[in-house]
């Protein structure tokens, strides 16, 4: 680089001294461009080079001199905070290195390699002679980051495709809904957008271990699975100043539906800006998702996981017991629950705190349901480990294990108070655990990472080594009772349910069927109020099936409590004679009308007005009032915009028209959310590729 160019990147330090970070090149080949080109961000266990021209008649090819790495506020020896390194003949990529590669009277080159162990964050360098240390040279900050390219460092991942999509990926899909019919949520991750890096180390900085001692908080500060953890806890605001607050009831007064957010930059701008002050609201797709940003962000490769019929064990006895009155309500006697879906992340790390075999996916949770060492955090923990039921070992074991292999109890309290066990089911949670596959919008299913097939010898064997609970007996059956729905079932149009009532014996049989329809939300929460009842006498032949449509009307659901339509059938039938009872608990989830955007332009180009259209098909039977489609998408808006959509009558095929400039290059992705008076946040996605001029 010709001494011209190198002033126009320089800057002065001190007045002494001219520092050409060179931030282009290195943050290029360190795969940090995306965050920025004006400052010096790297990886662990990778080499930078930097040009220093010295202005005050300082001779560096006659003077000894050696590197002096400093981080945090109080930076010491003892605990790796401040780090003396020579200069070498060669770099050692296993350690902090640094070589002088071409020097004059007056001008150093120097490649420099962080320790592939090097605690993340700001760093300081400053030169000083090796023997005189009045003789300083203070030549900037720069930022090191975790290094999945790297084989020493301990979340090394060794696929591109992989890095690609769990490092770089600024976009994601996340699956909610129910196991019968799930959908998806495009996510604006955005963890390269201006700002976001600083916040992300502003999080570790806010943690209370960092807060009440800094100097003993930052020797674990370069451990990936430390740093999971304490993401893991500041991402909600439970014991902290975290980032969220969780909501999954209204009034969503004073802050944000959960549903409403498309993207992590704006939740974490908004703590920020605020004084770190914690953000309302989030649900656990979203905690989810912010805690894939921050990760990914700093360097370790993360992905988003969805559980579907998600148990969440309180007292951790493997066992969720669900207790219901003879009208369906729950009688609370549990905080046990079981909810629709449940949404965490995956990281990727060596575990060098545990025995051997247990490295690579490692489950962490940021929503908040039950304290881990005295805080609300959760992880990582060994996704080999879960599956084997190694539920001794750290972090958080038994309680992912709960989650997806937790037995069910389901029982009926009478108005005496007698209770009755009228069902167990040892298949009901931990269906479909879903992620996005890479490189493709598909899903890809990942349950058989977590357990063993349900049913199977190895499950049985794996539950049993658990030894969480005792083997719970079930009588055997001689009347049986399923629930079957028509998929799909769309939101606003009418659907019907069938009753499968099934006699086992070589008798005729006179039942009594009771039949329940409820509104819930997806953490397993159901409205006491019915919205369908049906009770009926029947008589089933011997060794008979007899199906008992029961049909539900718009008119008799309406809205919903939460974005995902959630409906919870319950149903029992009794023997008249012999008192014999069978039960069916099903959750179904009602399809939105979808979001249709397409582009108008021929092509997307970078800094030009981008034309779309978006179509809406109003398929419920009342007029869709005060209508608003929101837009958000890294690199294509700042922000969101805001479009006010006139009424849709019954029927109709609305279409919008939006123009936004993009000012990024590269695969992006737009976000939509639509909302109006009948229903909110129906998503629509589009996949945008931004062109140079």
């Amino acid at each position: 680089m010709s001494d011209t160019a190198m002033a126009v990147d320089s800057v002065p330090v001190a007045g002494n001294c001219q520092v050409d970070f060179q931030f282009e090149k290195n943050n290029k080949e360190h795969r940090t461009d995306k965050i920025s080109t004006k400052r010096l961000i790297t990886r662990r266990g990778q080499s930078f080079k930097i040009k220093l021209n010295f202005t005050d008649g300082f001779n560096p090819s006659e003077t000894k001199l050696q590197m002096v790495f400093k981080t945090g506020p109080e930076p010491k020896n003892s605990n790796g905070t401040l780090i003396e390194v020579p200069f070498t003949k060669s770099l050692n990529l296993k350690r902090w290195s640094g070589i002088i590669t071409s020097s004059t009277s007056s001008k150093l080159c120097l490649a420099i390699s962080p320790s592939p162990r090097a605690k993340i964050g700001y760093h300081t360098l400053t030169l000083q002679h090796a023997f005189d240390l009045d003789v300083q040279y203070h030549i900037g900050t720069f930022v090191v980051l975790f290094n999945p390219w790297c084989s020493e460092d301990e979340v090394f991942l060794n696929s591109d495709l992989q890095r690609d999509e769990y490092v770089m990926n600024e976009n994601g899909i996340i699956y909610v809904g129910s196991s019968d019919y799930m959908s998806d949520i495009s996510w604006n991750f955005g963890q390269f957008e201006d700002d976001i890096l600083d916040i992300c180390l502003k999080i570790l900085d806010k943690a209370p271990k960092y807060v009440k001692n800094p100097s003993k908080a930052l020797r674990r500060r370069g451990l990936p699975v430390h740093i999971a953890r304490i993401v893991s806890a500041m991402v909600n605001s439970n014991d902290d100043s975290g980032v969220l607050v969780g909501r999954w009831s209204p009034p969503y007064s004073a802050g944000v539906y959960p549903g409403k957010w498309n993207g992590s930059p704006a939740i974490l701008r908004k703590w920020s800006e605020n004084g770190c002050r914690r953000v309302r609201y989030g649900q656990c797709w979203v905690f989810a998702a912010v805690t894939c940003t921050v990760l990914r962000c700093l360097g370790i490769p993360t992905r988003v996981v969805t559980n579907f019929d998600s148990a969440h064990d309180t007292n951790a006895n493997l066992t969720i017991d669900e207790y219901y009155d003879v009208e369906a309500n729950s009688m609370g006697e549990s905080e046990d629950s079981i909810w629709n879906f449940h949404v965490w992340v995956e990281s990727w790390m060596t575990r060098n705190d545990l025995s051997p075999g247990f490295d690579g996916w490692q489950a962490v949770d940021a929503t908040p349901q039950e304290e881990s060492d005295g805080t609300y955090c959760c992880g990582p923990a060994s996704v080999n480990a879960i599956k084997e039921g190694e539920v001794e070992m750290k972090y958080d074991v038994p309680f992912v294990f709960a989650e997806v292999n937790a037995h069910c109890v389901n029982w009926l309290i009478f108005e005496n108070g007698e209770k009755m066990k009228i069902d167990v089911d040892e298949s009901r949670v931990g269906h479909k655990i879903s992620t996005k596959s890479c490189g493709t919008d598909e899903r890809e299913d990942i349950t058989s990472n977590y357990k063993y097939p349900d049913g199977s010898v190895q499950e049985a064997d794996i539950f049993e080594k658990a030894n969480r609970t005792q083997n719970i007996p079930i009588a055997d059956k001689t009347l049986n009772l399923s629930m079957t729905t028509d998929l799909p079932i769309h939101n606003g149009k009418p659907f019907t349910v069938s009753l499968v009532v099934s006699n086992k014996t070589s008798k005729k049989k006179v039942c009594s069927v009771n039949f329940w329809a409820k509104k819930r939300r997806y953490h397993g929460v159901s409205e006491n109020k019915c919205i369908k009842k049906l009770k009926q006498e029947i008589t089933i032949s011997p060794n008979e099936d007899m199906k008992i449509p029961v049909k539900l009307d718009y008119k008799e659901y309406g809205m919903f409590p939460d974005m995902y339509n959630l409906i919870k059938l319950i149903s029992v039938v009794t023997d008249v004679s012999t008192e014999e009872k069978a039960c069916a608990i099903k959750d179904i989830s009602l399809i939105n009308p979808k979001l249709t955007v397409k582009m108008m332009n021929f092509s997307a180009v970078l800094n030009k007005k981008v034309h779309i259209e978006v179509s809406f098909q109003n398929s419920f039977p009342e007029i869709l009032k005060e209508c608003v489609l929101t837009l958000e998408g890294a690199g294509l808006i700042e922000g969101e915009m805001e479009v006010n959509v006139p009424n849709v009558a019954v029927n109709e095929l609305a279409k919008i028209k939006c123009t936004f400039t993009p000012y990024k290059t590269g695969l992006k992705k737009l976000l939509l959310d639509f909302d109006c008076d009948k229903l909110r946040d129906v998503k629509g996605f589009l996949n945008i590729t931004v062109q140079e001029k």
